[in-house]
């Protein structure tokens, strides 16, 4: 597993939203999706509204590959599932970053948004 820049970790966690695209099977991009992105400890996690069955999701399980844009940083990513050990930490999180948006936060912290957390790698 490759670890993220401590830079490049801090300047991802800290900014408000990411650009997302996933590789199709055929390894083109799909079209970015705006995401809510969050650090715990030293790693950056997204997750669906609408869970395992969300269609940015959906596509990220043909390749489990991909590419974020945030704050001038352009990185090829690797998607991992997210333990269930490490969904209380995201909560914390998303809580922390988002809680300002009190009636869209809560979405992300359903048992159905947690199924879908994803873990961002860098590759």
């Amino acid at each position: 597993m490759t670890q993220w820049h401590s830079a490049e970790l801090e300047k991802i966690g800290a900014a408000e939203e990411l650009d997302l695209e996933s590789e199709r099977s055929d390894g083109m991009l799909r079209d970015p999706v705006t995401m809510w992105v969050v650090r715990a400890g030293d790693h950056l996690y997204v997750r669906s509204v609408k869970g395992t069955t969300g269609p940015w999701y959906r596509g990220t399980r043909s390749r489990h590959q991909g590419r974020i844009d945030v704050g001038g940083v352009r990185q090829e990513i690797t998607f991992h599932e997210a333990d269930k050990g490490e969904y209380a930490d995201v909560d914390a999180a998303y809580r922390a970053k988002y809680g300002r948006y009190t009636s869209i936060v809560e979405h992300v912290l359903t048992d159905q948004a947690r199924a879908s957390t994803l873990r961002l790698e860098p590759r």
